[in-house]
This record gives C-alpha cells, structure tokens and sequence, in this order.
C-alpha cells in the first residue's frame, strides 16, 4: 500500500522537504522524563492511518492510555500517540519533523517526502546502531534483515517484518486456464505462454496479456539483475556483479522484442502502451494473463480480483535493499541518546508482546475489534483500524479472522526461503547526479516504458534512439556514479 499524494506542487514539496528536514537536528525532541515525577522517559510515536478516512482523535488518545497502562510495569517507557491520516501523513510529519515533535515514527523506502532516503539525505534519523545491538529488538527480527536495511552499514531503520522480498508470478484467470486444460507447471519463464496467449486471443478475451501499464523488464528478469535503483536502465548484472547499462544487454533486446511480437500478434494492447487500461481491470475478464508480486499468502489476489486466478512463478524471490525497508519506523535525529533507547525499548516489547502488538495495531477490544473463540480478530473500523504490514511484526500478532491459519508460518517460510539479492544493503547515493538521474527518468518515459509495453516495431533503432537520449541526458555520468559507489560498497562487505 502506499499513502496518497499531498495536493502540493511537486516544488513546493521538495522545497518544505528541504527546510524542514534540515532543521530536525537543531534542538532535541519533545519527550524526556515524565512531568509528573515519574522516571518514565516520554516519547511521542506518530504514525499514518492507511485504513480510515480520519483517525479519531479521542479514541486514538483511550489507545494510548491502555498502551501506557499495559507497559508501565515492563519498560521505563510512557507513549504519546499521534495517529495521522495517510493523505496528510507527509506534509503533517514533515511539519511535526520539524518542530522537533517526533521522537519515533513510520516511514517507507516508497514513502514520499519523509521516506528513508528523504530522511537519510535530511540527516533526520537518529544512528540508533549501538543501541540496537545486544537489544529485545534486535533478536525478534531476523538477523537477515539488519544489514540489509542498513545505510552505509549503520542501522537507522526498524523494518516492521512482513514479506521482506521480492519476485514475480504469471497470473492467470482460473475460468480460462480450466477451459483450456492448460498445463501452468509447465511456464518456466514469459515466452512459454505465447502457445496459451493464441487460445486466450482465440477466444476473443481483449487482453490475452495484461501489463496493468507497467514497465516488467525490471521485474520479469529479476533473476538477471538487481535493479538497485527501481528503474529498468540500471542494475547489477548477478553473473558479473558489476553495475551495468542493461538497455544495452541481450535481456533487455530480447524482452523488448518478444512485447512487440506480442503487440503485433494482437496478444498485448495498445490500451497498456497508451495507460488506458486502469486498476480495475483485472477485476474484468477482459483478460487471460497478467502478473502478481509474490506474497505468503498468495491467495490475496482471487480476492482482490474479485475472481480465481491461478499462480505460477516465473522470478526467484530476492531479499534486497528495498524489500526490507517498505514499511518501518525511524528515531528522529534530534532524540536524545535516553529518548532513542526508549524508542527501542518500546519497539522491543511491541514486537514481542502480542497483548501490546494487538493493542497498537487493532485497538481496545470490544470498542475497536472482537476476538473470536479462536482467537482471530474482526476489526470493527471506524475510530482505530490498523493493519499488521504498517504496526509491528507478523510474527507477534493475532491474526484477522478469515486469514489462513498458518499465516505466521506462511510468512516465515517466503522470507527465510528467499535468495539474499548481491547488492543487499547497498544504497545508491544519487546527490552528485540528481538531475542527470532526473532527466533519465523523463527518457524512460518517453522511449523504455514503451518499449517495454510492445509500442514500437523497430525494437533495434528505438533502443538506439532511446540509448542517444540517455545519453543526452546524462546517463553516462548515472552510470559511472553508481558504478564507483557499488565497487566501493563492496569493499566493505
């Protein structure tokens, strides 16, 4: 999930981002002792609000107090709780960031504004690397995911432990593969579907393949390259481990040309080239193929499709830099070293303690939820609803009724079973080529995300023409940055 955009001007964001996070250190956070001769060391943990419309406010403050109440007699730790409307989240944190009213709060590495590298490049999150070590938090979360969420080796984010990879599946609409008696175990990679996608298209179904408008190179050959930058045009070549140009690769070609065969045989549409399609085509049967970010519980697409589809996977699942930071929490930088502990005391308990974790994620029960005989919970929704991908760990959390029961070891075995990515923990530094990398991005939108979405049939001269504009645009200098920062990070591995 992601928070919705502030109705800001692109600027105007950029620029509140830059003052405000750069004013984070210049005098400590709210918090300390407690005011009422108490030893309790006070911290104010925000937090954003993905599933209502807007928190309420006196129920988040009775959750605050049955939280405070339940740890009192655990931690030296007592909680103020802000609770944050997804929609304003970034402008709302960034002005609290600010006037230094945060000790500890939720970020992402897609978050927007205040996201990790916005925090990272504000110099806003508090190195909490030593008092992390040694601690309860430190062992509830798999060792695994510490270096990997690190920058520069140190630790500055807590990941909230979901699914911390990454890989692809073809999706198929159930109705149609059993018509068809097509035989799934057989696709080991995209082009075996070609043979389905002529019956789908037989069958007059409008998309035999559905990209849903997105550009797949960079996740179709996930098992080629780590696509450390999110961006088709830059990656780590896995069999060399050396940061490469992939539009230059044979991958690449070879992609970009089976998309144009694709598009020329009627099988992949224009509509996915030109971002006719939307979000809810896939819950049409307009179409036969698409494809399905790997879950534990892949059993969430037939529900979100509002239809069977069946799953098979094509990519390995890679556990990478961006994987473990897309939900976490940070310590601000300006908390004291007393406040900073507390944070990760209180994170300790929270991902230890189910009473706490049901308590931060669902709320008061019987107000907020009801628990089932079986101990699975029905959120109620309307004052408090969380859910566990943005709280806490899914290893320490009632489950919601209707989710598998083996959900806790679903999630253990996707992570523990995923391959460790070879640029794992390495961040790319992109200060000295911002706009060059800028001006890459604006090319990919004019020429590869095209490409990409079978648009042009002279695959050889449009790369070329789309290789001249990156060039143009600065490529070359991206290239070579994120080339010497990837050498050099290896160096320290």
């Amino acid at each position: 999930m992601k928070a919705s955009k502030k109705i800001l001007s692109a600027a105007l964001v950029a620029a509140m981002s830059a003052s405000l996070l750069a004013g984070c250190g210049d005098k400590p956070a709210a918090g300390g002792s407690s005011d009422n001769g108490s030893s309790k060391v006070k911290i104010n943990v925000t937090r954003a609000c993905f599933n209502l419309a807007q928190p309420d406010t006196a129920e988040v403050k009775k959750v605050e107090k049955a939280i405070n109440a339940y740890i009192g007699d655990k931690i030296n730790v007592e909680i103020s709780l802000t609770d944050i409307s997804s929609n304003e989240y970034q402008e709302k944190a960034n002005l609290a960031l600010a006037n230094n009213e945060i000790n500890l709060f939720w970020t992402a590495s897609w978050e927007q504004v205040i996201g990790c590298d916005d925090m990272i490049k504000g110099n806003a999150a508090k190195d909490i690397t030593d008092i992390v070590k040694g601690s309860k938090l430190y062992s509830a979360i798999p060792e695994w995911v510490w270096p990997a969420s690190a920058y520069d080796g140190k630790t500055y984010f807590v990941s909230c432990y979901k699914e911390s990879a990454e890989g692809y599946d073809i999706m198929v609409r159930k109705e149609v593969a059993d018509k068809h008696g097509w035989d799934l175990t057989s696709i080991k990679s995209l082009k075996d579907i070609e043979p389905m996608l002529a019956d789908a298209k037989a069958d007059g179904i409008k998309y035999p393949y559905l990209t849903q408008k997105t550009a797949m190179f960079f996740r179709w050959y996930l098992d080629s390259f780590d696509f450390f930058a999110q961006v088709s045009y830059l990656g780590v070549d896995r069999n060399t481990d050396t940061v490469v140009n992939t539009v230059q690769t044979a991958e690449y070609k070879e992609f970009c040309t089976l998309m144009a065969d694709w598009a020329k045989k009627g099988y992949l549409s224009e509509d996915d080239a030109t971002k006719t399609t939307n979000d809810q085509t896939t819950q049409t049967q307009d179409w036969a193929f698409s494809w399905w970010t790997d879950v534990p519980n892949n059993g969430e697409a037939s529900s979100r499709y509002k239809q069977d589809v069946v799953l098979q996977p094509i990519t390995n699942a890679y556990s990478h830099s961006t994987t473990t930071l897309g939900s976490c929490f940070a310590v601000t930088a300006n908390s004291t070293d007393e406040q900073a502990k507390a944070c990760v005391d209180f994170l300790g308990l929270l991902y230890t303690d189910k009473t706490l974790a049901d308590l931060y994620t669902y709320g008061i029960e019987g107000t907020d939820y009801d628990r089932a005989a079986d101990g699975s919970v029905t959120k109620k929704g309307d004052m408090y609803n969380h859910s566990a991908w943005e709280s806490c760990s899914v290893l320490n959390l009632s489950i919601e009724t209707g989710d598998p029961a083996n959900k806790v070891e679903l999630y253990k075995n996707f992570n523990d079973n995923s391959k460790s990515s070879c640029a794992s923990g390495f961040r790319f530094d992109k200060s000295k080529v911002e706009a060059e990398y800028t001006a890459c991005n604006n090319v990919f939108d004019e020429y590869g995300y095209i490409l990409e979405n079978g648009g042009y049939q002279d695959v050889d001269a449009k790369i070329a023409e789309y290789q001249a504009a990156l060039d143009k645009a600065g490529y070359q200098k991206v290239l070579e940055e994120a080339s010497a920062q990837y050498e050099a990070w290896k160096k320290t591995k």
